[in-house]
């Protein structure tokens, strides 16, 4: 495993993370299975772990304070995301912080997350929805500083709704924030554009959410995927995104290098830019921690594949589907 640079913090990162939505909150998830993947990850050097109150309304912060618990001599970071008041993902443009993220609401989420969790602090405390238009608005910022001087987190980040990266720019540039999570893969190349920069000027960690298009580029759907019933998936893998979903994929196996498979392919993509911190690729399953893990390790992609990839740039915009 290597290790990047997380912003301002300096924290020394894993490559690659540890996205823990699928344990917490999609069909399919096994406590006892998760807690076996999270520690082979830990054993494997991977330190970043990102949950939220979200996934599985504390299920996922439970199972991470487990595994702190369980490796009291290593430094695992631990980030989890405040949920917005009014329960809406994604935010929208009309929606102010007085119904999101009100200063008492802010306080009792970070309280009961820990309680969750079982830990007396959290590394990264992050807004789980974010309009820019609230770095106008110095309540939040206010509370954030009075928590942190408590020391119940140490460090402050955004989420950036699919497909929008431009809206935390003005956040990044505020100088309040020490990271922000976004969507970018292959086919979510749009944080390159005005986020990174950004980023990269305020000394704001990155971490890339969403690594695999939520499944697509890991190339093992199809255009009859279909999933549990109350699978969020079936409700944001409507034809509409599907099919041009599993045809876009299908066209990056035919540059996949010998040896190579398209998830690693898709990681690396992801790691050939220096100004990503770390990726929290979801791992449900020991052999995906592994396949994972081995992307940090493999050499950086050769220049001309990358640029290859750069062309496979899919242009999208938030849709009632998106979520």
């Amino acid at each position: 495993m290597n290790y990047r640079r997380f912003g301002r913090t300096k924290w020394k990162v894993s490559e690659i993370g540890y996205g823990m939505w699928g344990m917490g909150g999609w069909s399919g998830s096994d406590d006892e299975e998760s807690l076996k993947a999270l520690q082979h990850a830990v054993d494997q050097g991977c330190n970043f772990f990102d949950t939220a109150w979200a996934y599985g309304e504390g299920r996922s912060e439970r199972l991470l304070g487990q595994l702190v618990r369980a490796n009291p001599d290593r430094q695992l970071y631990t980030a989890t995301k405040i949920p917005p008041k009014n329960s809406t993902w994604p935010s929208r443009r009309e929606f102010t912080l007085d119904e999101t993220f009100p200063s008492d609401y802010i306080e009792q989420r970070v309280y009961e997350s820990l309680e969750h969790a079982g830990l007396p602090k959290f590394d990264l405390m992050q807004f789980h929805v974010w309009e820019d238009t609230w770095a106008e608005d110095d309540r939040w910022a206010r509370k954030v500083d009075e928590l942190r001087s408590q020391k119940l987190f140490s460090a402050i980040g955004i989420s950036i709704n699919r497909w929008e990266p431009w809206n935390g720019v003005k956040a990044v540039r505020s100088g309040l924030i020490d990271s922000v999570q976004v969507i970018y893969n292959i086919f979510d190349q749009n944080p390159e554009d005005q986020l990174f920069p950004a980023c990269a000027e305020m000394d704001v960690a990155v971490i890339a959410r969403v690594p695999f298009d939520e499944g697509t580029l890991t190339g093992a759907l199809t255009k009859d995927s279909t999933w549990p019933e109350g699978d969020w998936r079936n409700t944001y893998f409507v034809p509409a995104n599907l099919i041009p979903s599993v045809e876009r994929a299908e066209k990056l196996k035919s540059i996949l290098p010998a040896g190579m498979t398209l998830p690693q392919m898709a990681l690396r993509f992801i790691l050939s830019n220096t100004n990503v911190s770390t990726i929290i690729p979801g791992m449900r399953k020991l052999s995906h921690v592994d396949s994972n893990i081995a992307a940090s390790d493999a050499a950086a992609l050769p220049k001309d594949l990358v640029s290859e990839l750069q062309a496979h740039r899919w242009e999208r915009s938030p849709t009632k589907w998106s979520q």
